[in-house]
């Protein structure tokens, strides 16, 4: 799997997110991490080595404590590939507003006539 799969297939987990916004207040331990989730430390174990192995996190060894920590490298990449495709939406959109203006203001419909006008039945005075 490319690094960006991998990187929004850990995403795709709330949990696993919830554990990256805790690791953006710093570095903690595995304990740590664990205490807000009503789930064993087995299974955070578990969501930890999704992200450790999509470089998302990475873990120390200083003794017995076993810290982890943010690697922001990939959110960046998820992010710029994001970014890409935002601007490809904020330019259809602008177009969208640009042809709905002219349409408004009695611009051209597309195809460079002006728009036309309903056609009414009966008489143009307003008698049936």
């Amino acid at each position: 799997m490319d690094r960006l799969s991998s990187t929004f297939s850990a995403l795709a987990d709330p949990t696993r997110r919830a554990i990256l916004a805790r690791l953006a207040l710093g570095e903690t331990s595995v304990n740590e991490i664990a205490k807000p989730f009503d789930m064993s430390l087995p299974a955070v174990s578990k969501h930890l080595k999704v992200l450790e192995g999509a470089g998302l996190i990475s873990r120390g060894r200083d003794a017995q404590w076993r810290p982890c920590k943010l690697e922001a490298a990939p959110l960046q990449d998820a992010a710029n590939w994001i970014e890409y495709y935002r601007k490809f939406w904020e330019a259809s959109f602008d177009r969208l507003d640009a042809y709905l203006q002219r349409l408004q203001a009695g611009g051209d419909d597309g195809d460079g006539s002006k728009p036309k006008k309903p056609k009414t039945k009966g008489k143009s005075d307003g008698r049936k």
